[in-house]
Formats: C-alpha cells, structure tokens, sequence
C-alpha cells in the first residue's frame, strides 16, 4: 500500500512549499514546478532557553497575558493628551535643585557619558549661572555637587541630550483620559543647539530667550484660548505626511496655526510678537517636543499593568539604549546603544557622527516615528531610507511585534490601516524583528551639533533581558 502511494506520489503534479534557504525555492520554479518560499524562522532565532520561556509564558493559565496586553493596549488607545501651558522644572519636579541635571536614555555617570552628552552638561551648568567656564563646571562634576537623574524616572522626557535643569520651561501635557501627567522642554529649532551637544554663548542666549520671552508668551496664549488637544494635531499631521520623528512640518503648521491667533492677543510688544512669530513658524520641529509629551503621557499609562508585556519606555543615552516593561514598572533593561544609518549634512561623514541618543524614541514606544515611516515619502531621502516602498515595509515589519493598530492614527498611504501600537516584548524576541527608529545624529565631539539624520534599531538584548526578568517575576525561568 505504501509503495502504490509513493508511486502515486511521484506520477502526480507536485506544488511545493520550501522552507529554508531560498535557493532551493529557485531551483524548483527553474523546472517550471510551482513552488513557494515560507518565511519561517525558528522561534526566539533558535535560542531553545529563550523559545521554552516564550512556550511557558504561551502556556499560562487563563490568558493572563493576552489580557493584560489588551487592557494596556485600550489605556493607550484612550489616551487624550492636552498642552495645559508652561512651567518650569524647579516648580513641579520632585527633588528639584540647581545642581539637578536631567538627561535623556537610561541612568549613567559623568564618566560613562558620551562627548555630546558632556558638552551639553557643561553647557547646561553654565546656563543656571553655576559656572562660568567649563573648567568651573567641571570642578562641580567632579566635586560630586551636580546630579544626574534619567528624564523618565520624573514624567519627563528630553530630545537627543534631554536636558532638564533648574530654570527649564517646560511644555506640561495632560492625558485628559487618566489624568497623569507629562513634561517636555522647548524645541531649539536645527543647527547649534544643547541637545546635539553645543554649548556655546549663542546656544545659552537662545535658552534664555526660551525660557524669559517664549514661555511667559506661550502660557498666556493657553490661559486665553484653553488647553490645546494635541492628539487631534497629530492625526491630522499623519494625514499629511509627517511621522512625527524627524519629519514634522505638517504638525508644526498646524501647531503654529492653532495658537497664533491666542499669541497676536497677549503679547503686545510688536518686536516680541515677530521674534516670537518668527522662532514657531522657522522651526519645522517645533512640534517634535509636544509630541513627546503627548507620547510620554499615554505610555506612562500602562505602567504596572500586571503580567503586560508592552514596552512602556525606549530611550537611549548616547551611550546604552534602554526599554521598561508595563509588569515590571520602572526597571530599566540596557545594552550598548547602536549606530544610526543614513545621510550626512555637507562635511560630515560616518566616522564623525555619535552613537543613537534621546528621550524621543518614546513616539516610536506609542507607535509613531519609525513606526509611521510609511505615512512619510518626504521623510524617506532625509534619512536615507532605500524608496518609499521601503519605508512603507519598515511600517509593515513593526506590526509583527505589536498588539494592534491604532484606530485614530491612520496611514492613508497604507489604505488607511491604523499606525502599529503597543510593542511586545514577546513578539520581538520572538520574530527577531526588532523596533525601528528614527533619529537625528550628533557629532560624537562636544559643542558641534548635529551633522545628519537616518535609522536606527534598538538592540535586541534590552528585550531579551526584560523577556528573562518577566519570566523570573513568575518563577518560569
């Protein structure tokens, strides 16, 4: 009986499905069989510790997990933020004082500190008037009088370098939906700026300006017209080509548009009313740092969220890239952080630039950025992405490690399919695909600034680590 059906096996049309190495696929289809390559790989790439962790956690009782994702997954969803006006650092930060410095990325020393990361704390020291010099300022770091705390651990975040000190104003967004809270700084606009790491006078006069004539002027624009939903700016923004990382000149002109009217009513100083004009409507990130906030506010959301595997903070430092977890609430995983690829300004090349750093990788922790990068033809050439296609696949991969797509965020070049949203550890370790962002690039020297912009992936040991730890918090591993 086995015999007559080998042979009716043989004597039949074969149709075949190869897994594996593509050239086998190929040599079927050359004899004109119809074949199909699978994409298949082995769970956790082959890791068996990693891929019995992965069956343990799939085997839990009750879908303990799948609950908790979801649950997190609608706290996101329904996350409402609004910019309720300005304040600055000292007045709402817990233990605040002039020798505090917040910096982006996960905690780290003086001494670990990238060059970039460097520069702009001497700068940052120079601007609260604790020194004159950097080599006074340096006498304070190494006194041990200044202190370094992560943004994230004070509802904070910061672009690239992320500083935060005493005099800061910040953007304060509420999350209408929970109540929590958010911060953010001012965007700086492009060129010389702290947080690529420049630190010169012309870098702490614009910081002054910032914080004594744009932030009074903004506050009193949202005490005139209310609060200012910035949800609906950025779904409007996605519509027109932004994604909301690198490329936000469509959520700036809108921002722009939406507080202008409430700024020609409160400021009265004709020369101030056109710097300030001048500084929103000149700065196509202008709105980079409101998205943070917004992001920042509906990620904190799902902290805590017992046995959720959603990724509630990515961040980097110039020198480790760190995720946190939702079921292991403000425990940081870290590993070296990664070098960014895409295109140089005029002058500058690979070997200048500084590995990946900023707070601002929370857009892609909420499922924008790198994550939308198929909403965005425009932003493909700046970070040296391959096509628009291959923007639009950097997209499709990330909803392989997500828990769902967003409804009120939509990709209308995508047929209109709602951004990816809640990272899973699980599904990263799994497939392999890892989060994909995009970024600025700093000088790895201090006080030059930023020389480009382009891709960067976060490393997959922070979810391998964070993967272990849950399984450790279940006594599974």
């Amino acid at each position: 009986m086995n015999d007559q059906r080998i042979q009716q096996l043989f004597a039949s049309q074969l149709a075949v499905a190869n897994v594996g190495v593509d050239v086998f696929c190929d040599a079927v289809q050359a004899q004109h069989v119809p074949a199909v390559q699978v994409d298949w790989r082995p769970p956790a790439g082959g890791d068996v510790r990693l891929a019995q962790i992965l069956a343990k956690l799939q085997n839990l009782p009750d879908n303990l997990i799948e609950k908790a994702n979801r649950e997190g997954f609608a706290r996101m969803e329904a996350g409402d933020p609004e910019w309720t006006g300005m304040v600055y650092a000292h007045e709402v930060l817990p233990d605040m004082d002039r020798y505090t410095i917040g910096h982006a990325g996960p905690p780290l020393t003086w001494e670990e500190m990238c060059g970039p990361m460097q520069g702009a704390v001497l700068g940052a020291i120079r601007y609260e008037g604790l020194a004159e010099t950097d080599e006074e300022a340096l006498k304070l770091i190494h006194s041990g009088r200044i202190r370094f705390r992560p943004n994230h651990n004070v509802q904070c975040v910061g672009p690239m370098t992320g500083m935060i000190t005493w005099s800061m104003p910040l953007f304060r967004v509420v999350n209408k939906a929970f109540g929590n809270v958010a911060f953010c700084t001012i965007n700086e606009g492009l060129g010389k700026v702290m947080r690529f790491g420049a630190n010169d006078a012309s870098v702490i006069a614009r910081l002054k300006w910032l914080e004594q004539v744009l932030a009074p002027a903004l506050h009193r624009a949202v005490e005139l017209h209310g609060p200012f939903n910035l949800k609906v700016i950025m779904a409007k923004a996605l519509s027109m080509g932004d994604e909301m990382h690198q490329r936000n000149i469509a959520a700036s002109s809108l921002f722009a548009r939406t507080v202008l009217p409430s700024l020609v009513r409160v400021i009265d100083d004709q020369k101030v009313l056109g710097e300030v004009t001048d500084f929103i409507t000149g700065n196509d990130q202008f709105f980079l740092n409101l998205a943070m906030a917004a992001c920042k506010s509906i990620c904190d959301t799902v902290k805590e969220i017992p046995y959720c595997t959603l990724v509630t903070a990515m961040s980097r430092n110039g020198t480790n890239f760190g995720i946190k977890i939702s079921a292991l609430g403000d425990q940081w995983f870290q590993a070296p952080v990664l070098m960014p690829e895409g295109l140089f300004f005029p002058g500058y090349g690979p070997e200048d630039a500084n590995p990946d750093m900023g707070d601002s990788a929370i857009t892609e922790t909420y499922g924008i950025g790198g994550f939308t990068m198929g909403a965005s033809p425009a932003v493909v050439r700046f970070v040296g992405a391959e096509s628009v296609q291959a923007a639009m696949d950097y997209t499709s991969s990330m909803y392989q490690i997500t828990q769902g797509s967003n409804s009120q965020l939509t990709i209308p070049t995508m047929d209109f399919r709602g951004a990816p949203m809640g990272i899973d550890v699980r599904k990263v370790v799994d497939t392999g695909v890892t989060p994909v962002i995009n970024t600025g690039m700093a000088h790895k020297k201090a006080g030059v600034g930023q020389v480009g912009a382009g891709i960067v992936r976060a490393p997959m040991d922070c979810f391998t680590q964070a993967l272990e730890a849950f399984a450790q918090s279940l006594h599974l591993a």
